[in-house]
């Protein structure tokens, strides 16, 4: 019999040893991840298997299509949901992480300065061709805005960051996210054959690959397939191109609060028309986590920390996360909002895919990097 008085007071989990509420919630958060996670793991074994036997197409590339086309069969549901999202960003984000075990400082430094020419002149093109083909097609100015920076610096980061500065929809945001993501798809299966067509080397077609692809994820699927060193210098590229986001946000802010500024000019009385500012950005938010972390694992590898002969086994790591990333990426396709988009968008989204891609090669002949 329990003689346990109902009203005495339970002792509390710190004097039993049994674990608080926060630690509950951190493991029920883990479990949530395990089964989109599995998936995503399960789709990139079978895609590394394929891969082999296949090359040139690679496990990143296959990946991706085995996970685009699982989404359209079998459609992953709520359940499966937080372990694709996990796997489509933080396990990319420790894939670049660790691939700066294959590089130092100083290839970093040197490759980050000798890509600028050809990296701001693919921004100002695509900057430029976004304004001028999206008011030719029609494309209204937040959406336009939303797929030219996303096409000229980092794909879905970008577009994530400017939203709240320029007061973006949530339509605006699915519309251009969708296509940013359907030419990200189409640059991981064509740029290495373009690339093998054109017998660029490992350098320029990292270059090209940096310059010319979006997401993180699409540039270092589409670097890997045609090889390691263009894997390498793709994504010291990119990172560099990424943090371009800081003075086209803080731009971005000031042409909103003029803009802001002269609509209110019609309907206030003008002090009240001076206080408009621009939006506040915290700049440090903008600096990815993972860059960081990419240049201590870089340092760490510069000052000997990290053997050599350790490198190709890391390397092959890294692959797998790539591939395990691009396949949670496959998987959440969103083919719904592909079409919900409409023709223009994705019009606009495939020109300025062409335009940046073909202003990369240019520049990189003119500039004698190729």
């Amino acid at each position: 019999m329990d003689l346990t008085p109902r009203n005495q007071e339970q002792p509390s989990p710190a004097l039993t040893g049994e674990p608080a509420a926060p630690a509950a919630g951190r493991w029920a958060r883990l479990t949530a991840l395990l089964p989109g996670l599995g998936l995503a793991v399960a789709v990139a074994v079978v895609a590394t298997v394929v891969g082999r036997r296949f090359p040139l197409v690679g496990g990143p590339v296959t990946g991706i299509v085995l996970g685009v086309v699982l989404a359209a069969t079998i459609r992953p549901g709520a359940r499966l949901r937080p372990g694709i999202t996990f796997s489509s960003k933080a396990v990319l984000q420790t894939s670049v992480v660790v691939l700066g075990s294959q590089l130092s400082l100083m290839q970093i430094v040197r490759v980050g300065v000798g890509s600028l020419p050809v990296m701001l002149g693919t921004l100002v093109v695509a900057l430029g061709a976004a304004y001028l083909l999206g008011r030719w097609l029609g494309v209204v100015g937040n959406l336009r805005t939303l797929i030219g920076v996303g096409t000229g610096i980092c794909g879905a980061s970008a577009i994530a960051a400017v939203t709240p500065v320029i007061g973006a929809v949530g339509a605006e945001v699915t519309y251009a996210v969708s296509t940013i993501f359907l030419f990200n798809v189409a640059a991981v299966l064509a740029f290495p054959v373009v690339g093998h067509l054109l017998g660029m080397s490992q350098h320029a077609f990292g270059l090209f690959a940096g310059t010319a692809v979006n997401d993180m994820s699409s540039v270092v699927a589409t670097a890997t397939t045609y090889g390691p060193e263009a894997a390498n210098f793709a994504v010291v590229v990119k990172l560099t191109r990424t943090l371009l986001i800081i003075p086209i946000v803080l731009a971005l802010a000031a042409m909103t609060a003029r803009r802001d500024r002269r609509a209110a000019a019609d309907v206030l009385v003008p002090a009240d028309v001076a206080a408009i500012r621009p939006p506040r950005v915290d700049v440090w938010r903008l600096v990815p986590t993972f860059l960081i972390g990419f240049l201590l694992v870089a340092a760490a590898n510069t000052a000997g920390l990290i053997p050599a002969a350790v490198h190709p086994a890391l390397s092959q790591v890294s692959v797998f996360l790539i591939t395990v990333a691009l396949s949670a990426i496959g998987l959440s396709t969103d083919l719904a909002g592909l079409r919900r988009a409409g023709h223009r968008p994705l019009l606009l989204g495939a020109l300025l895919w062409v335009v940046v891609s073909l202003a990369s090669l240019g520049l990189q002949r003119v500039t004698g990097t190729w």
